[in-house]
């Protein structure tokens, strides 16, 4: 019987925790989708990659709260805190749909101290694409 190989991504060997911290990221993207429900901030290096993320339901907001521009604030801001450690000082920032958390979540990365280099609306809009549910009748 030969010796088992280990895993690459294994906690054994202790690679992932180094890979992380090792990175220094100078430029990021910070992209914030705002739903009706919940605020999702992810934050990205210039090739997509994911470095951190965030979302008011993994900060602690249950059910409705989810979807207030607070949660959202809370969530920019757990976000940010991990990539401004690894040393992020310049960011674009793509803020996608409705909700309550755009504006809030706006303000918290504006807030953090990271220099923002253009802020930029990428909500999808049908031209006039796929026929709407009916109108509820109450």
């Amino acid at each position: 019987m030969g010796k088992p190989i280990p895993k690459i991504g294994s906690r054994r060997n202790g690679r992932i925790g180094s890979r992380k911290n090792a990175r220094k990221i100078p430029k990021g993207v910070i992209h914030v989708q705002a739903s009706f429900n919940n605020t999702i901030v992810t934050v990205t290096d210039v090739r997509g990659q994911v470095i951190s993320w965030s979302s008011a339901g993994t900060c602690g907001f249950k059910g409705t709260r989810r979807g207030t521009p607070f949660a959202a604030q809370t969530a920019a801001g757990n976000a940010i805190r991990t990539v401004a450690d690894q040393g992020m000082q310049r960011a674009e920032v793509m803020i996608k749909g409705p909700g309550l958390g755009r504006d809030a979540a706006l303000r918290a990365i504006r807030r953090s101290g990271i220099l923002l280099s253009f802020i930029r609306d990428v909500t999808p809009m049908p031209h006039n694409g796929c026929r709407p549910p009916k109108k509820r009748r109450v």
